[in-house]
């Protein structure tokens, strides 16, 4: 065993690795430990939590840095006497900020003890700036649009629209920046508004919690996964807007609330569900009017729908894993190979896509090669 040091000699002087209670209750009653609230109550849970009334030093440091192993965890769960301190939605003389941090607590986490953890430990920086980058890029992009073509409902219609470099078609594959540049295209006001309005409502809440890169992760497969789909069920259908990775968002938060429904204790969580649900499926619904049944004459087929399912089923499958615990590492929350086997699978679903793909380079290459023959 390493040698300790002076603060652990101290609270550990056999060096078991274990603090004795009437140790730890001497370090919190001379407060040289500067602790807030609910961290305070989370050690008192823990201590509580062990038979022999014993502290391990490893979880007291993993606390202090704002770590929480698993094995923390089920201390705090297994504990013999619940927090002594009044539930969170009791607090009084909050700020506006504040109340809203305490409103996105109680949208997104199911326990009570994760709620607080996540108040207490909320900061300003950085801030949820991907959804709001995102739907401000969305939003420049349709009025650049709108303004060229003059209209602003079906803009679909227009060839000058479909001509854009950021539409996905199957028959561009060669130019892989529109497998994601698409959803910055909608085909009107009322899919912009929508996806738009969903993805604030969502995925701000979603990224002040779970942070940027699993929320960046989780919209962008929705996105891929909706371009990837229309390359081998609709080829010969263009597919634009955000609704993939919207509704990847969508789709994971309400499974998560599903799965933890008993802990959630958003208000009228059956009303909001079924009505986010019936929106859900009217947007669904119009995608499909609109691809077979278009209301105006037009050039070619209209946007597939596609999109929209597939990122329903990216973010029931993949979101329920990276949205599973706030303030697990992305590694310990879940292995990478559940991560690394799931585009893998996806991508072997769609092989047939990929291999048309690459057959079309080939022949684009010979043909190239072919021209500048001087036979041609």
């Amino acid at each position: 065993m390493e040698p300790c040091g002076p603060r652990e000699c101290e609270l550990d002087p056999d060096n078991t690795g274990f603090i004795a209670v009437e140790n730890f209750t001497s370090l919190v009653e001379h407060h040289e430990l500067q602790l807030d609230p609910s961290k305070l109550d989370m050690l008192l849970a823990l201590v509580q939590s062990n038979e022999e009334g014993q502290v391990c030093y490893q979880e007291l440091i993993e606390l202090m840095s704002s770590k929480r192993s698993s094995s923390f965890r089920r201390a705090i769960a297994n504990g013999r006497r619940t927090l002594q301190r009044e539930i969170l939605l009791d607090e009084t003389g909050l700020g506006l900020y504040k109340r809203f941090v305490r409103y996105v607590a109680y949208e997104i986490l199911p326990c009570e003890t994760d709620r607080r953890w996540y108040f207490h430990q909320n900061r300003l920086c950085p801030p949820p700036v991907f959804i709001a980058v995102v739907t401000i890029v969305q939003i420049i992009v349709f009025m650049c649009y709108g303004i060229m073509l003059n209209k602003w409902v079906l803009q679909t219609y227009q060839p000058d629209f479909m001509k854009s470099p950021l539409v996905y078609h199957p028959g561009h594959r060669a130019q892989v920046w529109r497998f994601f540049s698409y959803m910055f295209m909608h085909v009107g006001l009322e899919q912009l508004g929508f996806n738009a309005l969903l993805q604030l409502m969502i995925g701000v809440p979603l990224e002040m919690v779970h942070g940027i890169l699993r929320i960046s992760l989780l919209y962008m497969a929705g996105v891929l996964a909706g371009s990837l789909t229309v390359s081998i069920t609709d080829m010969r259908a263009p597919v634009v807007g955000g609704s993939g990775g919207v509704y990847a968002l969508c789709s994971a938060h309400l499974a998560n609330v599903v799965m933890n429904w008993a802990g959630m204790r958003c208000p009228y969580k059956l009303l909001r569900m079924i009505l986010a649900l019936v929106c859900m499926s009217s947007e669904v619904g119009r995608a499909v009017w609109l691809r077979f049944s278009p209301p105006l004459p037009s050039s070619g087929p209209q946007p597939s729908f596609m999109a929209h399912l597939s990122g329903a089923v990216v973010g029931i499958s993949m979101g329920l894993l990276i949205l599973r615990s706030y303030e697990e590492s992305l590694q310990k929350q879940c292995s990478w190979a559940c991560v690394s086997v799931r585009p893998g699978l996806y991508l072997t679903s769609h092989s047939k896509g990929l291999y048309t793909f690459v057959k079309e380079c080939t022949y684009k290459e010979k043909k190239k090669v072919l021209m500048s023959c001087p036979l041609f």
